[in-house]
């Protein structure tokens, strides 16, 4: 079941899918057993590379800091 389709986001904002799959990996450690909150993470991070709150490499940056 999927709860949100980050991947249209992820397209919106320019995010290579080299880089999609390197944030979900990221992402998937945090939350490993919890498809839910893994989604809505990847969507928010998605989010803020769109809308220019935060550049694709800070935001791995940021995410890989968060393990």
């Amino acid at each position: 079941m999927r709860y949100f389709y980050f991947e249209k986001v992820a397209e919106e904002a320019g995010i290579p899918a080299g880089k999609l799959s390197e944030i979900c990996r990221l992402v998937r450690l945090e939350f490993p057993e919890d498809e839910m909150m893994y989604e809505l993470h990847v969507l928010r991070v998605c989010m803020a590379i769109r809308n220019g709150h935060i550049q694709l490499e800070d935001a791995l940056r940021v995410v890989a800091a968060a393990q």
